[in-house]
């Protein structure tokens, strides 16, 4: 199922949960450093990027995609850690990627348009941040750091 909102295209699946995508972008293999970025709601709090599916995109090229509108970054794609639920009265459903970073670009779309900013984060810390606003995010690198490291 597809809804078309003003600027986006929302997709669902046969539940009726929206499809999302995120990637937890880390700077090396060894994953010891996360990028988080600052929120569009809350530019004080930061967040993994991530965002809706466009119809007929595949999670992995949305993750991509995402993180280069939201952080800038580009990078090898790697194993998904899983897919989340979130929201539940708002029913999302996110597919988590690890990308490690190969290029991170000096402007990109939502430096240019909301003032986006993005941080490297050690996994502790950014535990630290995501904890109490995100906890579904907290999820996802909490797993990144007890997770094996095989792409």
């Amino acid at each position: 199922m597809v809804k078309e909102k003003p600027n986006s295209t929302r997709t669902y699946d046969d539940e009726g949960y929206r499809q999302r995508a995120a990637c937890l972008c880390v700077r090396s293999e060894d994953e010891a450093e996360v990028l988080l970025v600052s929120s569009s709601r809350a530019p004080d709090r930061w967040i993994v990027p991530g965002g809706g599916l466009e119809p007929n995109e595949e999670p992995g090229m949305a993750a991509s995609r995402e993180v280069l509108e939201e952080a800038g970054v580009r990078g090898k794609l790697g194993r998904c850690l899983g897919v989340f639920e979130q929201n539940t009265e708002r029913k999302h459903r996110t597919a988590v990627f690890v990308l490690v970073v190969t290029e991170e670009l000096d402007e990109w779309e939502d430096s240019k348009s909301i003032g986006r900013k993005r941080k490297w984060f050690s996994i502790g810390d950014a535990l630290d941040h995501l904890e109490a606003h995100k906890p579904v995010q907290w999820s996802y690198v909490k797993l990144l750091s007890h997770n094996d490291k095989v792409p």
